[in-house]
């Protein structure tokens, strides 16, 4: 299918109009028509719902048009494309795109933030591009790489009973009030799956969804939190004490996922390539 065609559904998608499509695009009507029959025919399914003159996108139609629209940025250049990312934490993502924006500022960069499932979901409908994640992602399509493997740590109020002991064990946090994430976020995946392991009972105070939340309510003296080690380099707090957890179980890999069999744009694959360099070269080194 040639870029033409596609420019013409996308004319047609967006206004859900052939005969003002055609005005549009400066073609006759019946042209345009065998344009899109074609397109379907070559597809093997129908992209509208057809109600006499009236047209709507259906669910493939709406599928295609994000494939369109971003195959046709591409056919303009990269500084007209796009890229749509979701993650657990967007915390994760401000330094990489700290470094990304500026030499991409017509790049339409979109976030949004979601759990584990929910991202596999927004991969499979097409809706986002990327995820970063901390835990593994459903699909046999879905292929990852790695950008950091960092061990978690307990953080702890300063005036807590075991600030002192430098090195935890999971019995020593049985009983204790624990600050998480809600469940489908990594932070409870691994906390559930260590007291599970080690037979113990969680008692869960809060649930929330951003790490650093969990470390000011810490802060607080609200409780304690599994933290990952990247946050004693971004958050740091003298009332608060990073121990060690004797378990190595107790660790974080964050990696950037994609959908191989979707079509993912120039600005994507920069993004995708910009972030795996970003933590090899400035946080794989310090992570072990």
């Amino acid at each position: 299918m040639d870029l033409l065609a596609l420019r013409y559904f996308q004319t047609v998608a967006r206004l859900e109009h052939v005969g003002r499509a055609a005005e549009k695009l400066r073609v006759a009507q019946p042209s345009l028509s065998r344009t899109l029959a074609r397109l379907e025919n070559d597809l093997g399914v129908p992209l509208f719902d057809r109600h006499g003159r009236r047209i709507r996108l259906n669910r493939f139609g709406t599928a295609f048009l994000r494939r369109v629209d971003r195959e046709l940025d591409d056919a303009a250049g990269l500084e007209r494309g796009a890229v749509t990312v979701a993650a657990e934490s967007l915390l994760v993502l401000t330094e990489p795109l700290r470094t990304f924006v500026p030499g991409h500022p017509l790049v339409d960069v979109r976030l949004s933030q979601s759990s584990g499932e929910g991202m596999a979901e927004k991969l499979r409908s097409g809706d986002v591009d990327l995820c970063v994640t901390s835990q593994p992602l459903s699909g046999t399509d879905i292929h990852s790489r790695v950008l950091l493997d960092e061990k978690v740590m307990l953080c702890v109020p300063s005036g807590h009973r075991l600030a002192g002991r430098g090195r935890v064990g999971l019995a020593d946090l049985e009983g204790e009030p624990f600050l998480t994430t809600r469940p489908g976020y990594w932070q409870r995946a691994l906390v559930d799956r260590l007291f599970a392991k080690a037979g113990l009972e969680l008692h869960v105070v809060c649930e929330g969804d951003e790490a650093a939340v969990l470390f000011q309510l810490v802060d607080a003296g609200l409780g304690i939190a599994l933290v990952p080690s990247l946050g004693l380099r971004a958050v740091t707090s003298p009332t608060v004490v990073w121990l060690d957890v004797d378990d190595p179980d107790c660790r974080r890999v964050l990696s950037v996922a994609w959908r191989e069999t979707t079509y993912l744009s120039v600005a994507a694959q920069r993004f995708r390539d910009h972030i795996v360099d970003y933590f090899h070269v400035r946080a794989g080194p310090r992570s072990r």
